[in-house]
């Protein structure tokens, strides 16, 4: 009868072999883990913390500018007078071919300030507006931001804000889903301004410019866009979702206005 003979050479051979493939799989098995914390981190961690923050944010908004009427109606009843005797006159909702511009003009806002709050009921939205588009400081906080060198809320005009589409709270995550008609809200400490949403450009290049300007119209689809000055909104965000390759765009004509 023969015996096998197993050199020691191959019993190192197998067992380093044996370390090594468990080494590996431990390696594997760990960047899994880690792979799978980073895409919770990002789809839902940034999420909840950013739409918390920018509840709170809004709630706040609604606080300082509840607290500043009730000031200027103190002053009111403490100087002897009526509310409708003090009141400026006011003029009549625009119509929707040429708003107002009676309305009382704000300075520009403090870089990354929140300073209004937008709203869109189709989407049961509502965040802080902030000026600028800085990533860490506006976006990643779940706002709206507005692009610099753009108009104020109900100034003639392009009014044009960002929001990220997919992570730190998504705001515009569903504005594809909007149609002509649906009402956009831009609230402020002085009035709400109603927009109508008018035009969309599914998807453009991420250098198409001339959505932004005052008169927006695209540089890629020339067929998309306006041609006479008015009183605009624009909305752009990333598409297709979880990347940032082209711009998703939404236009809307401001409809009218009310003083708060």
């Amino acid at each position: 009868m023969r015996v096998s003979v197993v050199q020691h050479s191959t019993r190192r051979w197998r067992a380093r072999r044996r370390r090594v493939l468990w080494a590996g799989g431990k390696v594997l098995v760990t960047l899994g883990v880690v792979l799978l914390l980073l895409v919770v981190h990002q789809l839902w961690w940034t999420n909840r913390q950013a739409r918390e923050g920018a509840e709170r944010r809004v709630k706040a908004l609604e606080r300082e500018w509840g607290a500043s009427g009730a000031e200027d109606e103190d002053r009111i009843i403490d100087s002897g007078t009526s509310p409708e005797a003090s009141e400026e006159p006011r003029a009549p909702e625009p119509p929707p071919a040429a708003p107002s511009t009676t309305t009382r003009s704000a300075s520009r806002p403090a870089p990354s300030l929140a300073y209004a709050i937008l709203t869109i009921p189709r989407l049961d939205l509502r965040v802080p507006v902030a000026e600028g588009i800085s990533k860490p400081d506006v976006l990643n906080k779940g706002y709206a931001g507005h692009y610099p060198g753009t108009q104020q809320p109900g100034r003639a005009g392009n009014f044009a804000l960002a929001g990220h589409r997919n992570t730190h709270g998504e705001p515009f995550r569903y504005v594809n889903r909007l149609d002509d008609g649906d009402e956009i809200l831009v609230e402020t400490r002085d009035a709400v301004y109603t927009y109508a949403v008018d035009q969309t450009v599914p998807q453009t290049s991420a250098r198409d410019t001339g959505v932004l300007r005052p008169v927006p119209r695209s540089l890629v689809h020339p067929a998309r866009g306006y041609r006479d000055p008015g009183y605009y909104l624009t909305l752009t965000t990333c598409t297709p979702e979880y990347t940032s390759t082209y711009r998703l765009v939404v236009w809307g004509k401001l409809i009218s206005m009310r003083p708060r």
